[in-house]
């Protein structure tokens, strides 16, 4: 399998926080947001997919990688303005974001007039804050005391991203379970790896910037930019409905909807991607290069 060769550079956000990037392809610039439990470098191969037609830009989101930490008044607010200081470094109109960083892309079209055309897969948009509130306590404390594993568990019935079979199954071997995965993740990993381990506490970031965002359906009414909405038909279905809503307030969308393809399609396998593949993301990248190429 083939990767794409990347450089690496970094931009200053408007608050002093270093956001680094890597680089690779040659044309117009597009910048690519990773979603949860992921870092810049999961989205080598779409990169890669891009790179002929486009000069790709794979920023690592706060906590991640290349860039800074978090600060304790990190809101929606400032995802949009790391996003904002890597689009102007690139000279990028175009914007690619997944999940959490899909739903930071959409903002960012909202408030920033640069961006031309976005692309969002399975953007984290929901209707409701209060369930992406409340697990948040007990993940906090469960990091705190080192049970990561334990804290995944949480999030992921408080994300809504448990399948319904593994809710039948009790908690402490969900754990047991996930510590295992850690350990495997680790083992495989490089030396300078961005593991599932150093990732987790990033999570709680995640939840409030969902909660801060649910309910804003119509605020996207305001989006000049052309979206192309995508999501896969094994995605999240807690997430389809609001992709529903999204198309019916965004001016300018257009719609995919992927057989087969599940939530991580557009990610590299590996880490928490077990089910991803080499040819799903080509598909989803096929439909995202047609769609920047357009004039």
């Amino acid at each position: 399998m083939r990767t794409a060769e990347l450089s690496q550079g970094a931009v200053e956000s408007r608050d002093g926080t270093e956001i680094g990037y890597w680089k690779t392809g040659h044309g117009p610039a597009v910048v690519v947001l990773h979603g949860s439990m992921e870092s810049a470098r999961s989205h080598t191969l779409f990169a890669e997919a891009l790179a002929g037609d486009f000069t790709v830009y794979l920023p690592d989101r706060r906590g991640r990688g290349l860039s800074g930490p978090h600060r304790p008044d990190h809101t929606v607010r400032t995802e949009v303005e790391d996003l904002e200081a890597v689009l102007t470094a690139a000279g990028a109109e175009l914007a690619f974001g997944v999940s959490a960083g899909g739903a930071v892309v959409l903002e960012a079209a909202r408030t920033l007039p640069s961006l031309q055309r976005i692309a969002l897969y399975e953007p984290a948009i929901v209707d409701n804050p209060t369930p992406h509130r409340e697990w948040l306590a007990r993940f906090d404390r469960e990091v705190a005391e080192g049970n990561l594993a334990g804290a995944m568990v949480t999030s992921m019935y408080g994300l809504q991203l448990a399948p319904a079979f593994l809710k039948v199954i009790p908690r402490p071997l969900m754990t047991r379970i996930t510590e295992k995965m850690l350990v495997k993740d680790e083992r495989q990993a490089g030396a300078d790896a961005i593991t599932m381990r150093k990732l987790a506490p990033t999570i709680h970031y995640e939840g409030t910037l969902i909660a801060e965002l649910a309910g804003t359906f119509e605020d996207f009414r305001s989006v000049s930019a052309d979206v192309l909405l995508m999501g896969g038909s094994k995605g999240l279905p807690a997430l389809k409905p609001w992709r529903d809503a999204l198309e019916k307030v965004l001016p300018h969308c257009r719609r995919i909807e992927f057989d087969g393809l599940d939530h991580g399609s557009s990610s590299d396998p590996g880490g928490i991607n077990l089910s991803g593949s080499a040819k799903a993301v080509e598909r989803v990248a096929a439909e995202v290069k047609a769609f920047f190429r357009q004039s």
